[in-house]
This record gives structure tokens, sequence and C-alpha cells, in this order.
């Protein structure tokens, strides 16, 4: 083989390996661009899950506040004390539900919720996940509030769904399924919902 015909295979096969090296890189990015979309679709989804979720604990909120207490239609018109009280309501003889069981957080991947609570009762549910949502707009018109939230753990899923709670009027508990919950005092109690908007 001659000197010049050497050259020209080395510069061959220097193209080759470039060529090579160019398309792995492409695979990888396209690789890299394909994960991200998928982690973005699995987190929609798990967001989806959690506004369920999140949903359910207001209904339930809601039965448990708008169920009369025996004794009286307006003696029953209180919040749980703690979850547990919606899964069996021990103001009734018998078994009364509001709620079948205490939810995986779809985020965190555990049955562990934060609870606010005015004078020492539930008033709302959140995740403990202080990751940022993908979700900031177009939710539901009682999810409104969660619009630009940059916490998972700001979405506070409350009833009434429009229930402003002062700091000083709010604690925030961590709380399990299976990890029973002491009441947190607070210096003024909830406001009853307005009739007219929630029942």
């Amino acid at each position: 083989m001659s000197r010049s015909e050497s050259g020209r295979h080395g510069r061959h096969a220097g193209f080759a390996y470039l060529w090579v090296l160019l398309l792995v890189a492409l695979m990888s990015l396209g690789l890299t661009v394909g994960i991200e979309i998928a982690a973005t679709a699995v987190q929609r989804d798990k967001e989806k899950s959690l506004l369920g979720i999140g949903r359910q604990f207001r209904e339930a909120l809601r039965r448990y506040y708008e169920t009369p207490r025996q004794g009286g239609a307006d003696a029953g018109k209180e919040y749980p004390a703690s979850l547990e009280d919606l899964l069996k309501d021990n103001r009734f003889p018998g078994t009364k539900r509001h709620l079948r069981q205490i939810f995986v957080d779809p985020i965190t991947g555990k049955a562990e919720w934060g609870v606010l609570r005015v004078s020492g009762r539930i008033v709302g549910v959140y995740s403990l996940s202080k990751k940022i949502p993908i979700k900031q707009d177009h939710f539901e018109p009682d999810d409104m509030g969660f619009r630009g939230k940059q916490q998972y753990r700001d979405w506070q899923f409350t009833y009434p769904a429009d229930l402003m709670l002062r700091p000083e009027n709010a604690s925030a508990v961590a709380t399990t399924a299976s990890t029973p919950m002491g009441l947190a005092p607070s210096p003024m109690p909830v406001a009853p919902p307005k009739k007219s908007e929630y029942q």
C-alpha cells in the first residue's frame, strides 16, 4: 500500500470514528430526553392521583361536619379530632364511615399526611412533599387556591375548600394512619361553612 493510500484509509477511519461518536451522542441525548418525558408523565399522573385523593379527604370532612350528632340538628357541627374518626365515626352507634381508608400519598409513597387543625380539630390535609408541582394552573373550582404554589405541601385540601387559615389559627401536624393524633390547641375556633354554598 502506498503512502497516499495509507493516508486516505486513515482519514476514512477517522471520519467513521467521528460518525460513531456523533451517533452515540445523539442516541444518549434521545435517551435522556425520553427519560425526562417519561418522568414528567409519571409525575403528572401522581399529581392527578393526589388531587383525587385530596378531594376524597375534603368530601369526608364535609360529611363528618355536616352529619348532625344525635341529639339535635346543630349538635354535630364539628370537625374530626383525628383521621381515624373519618374511618369510624364514634358519635353514632354501629359503624358509620366517611372514608374507606387512609390513602397513601402518591407523591411521597407513604400513608403520611400533614393535617391542618383549628381548635384541635382537623379542617384539612396536605401532602408532606416539598417538590415543585408541574401543574400550576387550570385547577377545578374548589382547587383554584393551588394556582402558582411552589410545593405540593401548599395544596391544602380543606373543608370548605376556600377556608382561609391564618398561621396563628392553625397548626399543621404530620400523622400516619397508625399513629393516634393529639389535639393541637388553637386560640380561635374555625368559622362554620356557609350553608348556601356547601350544602
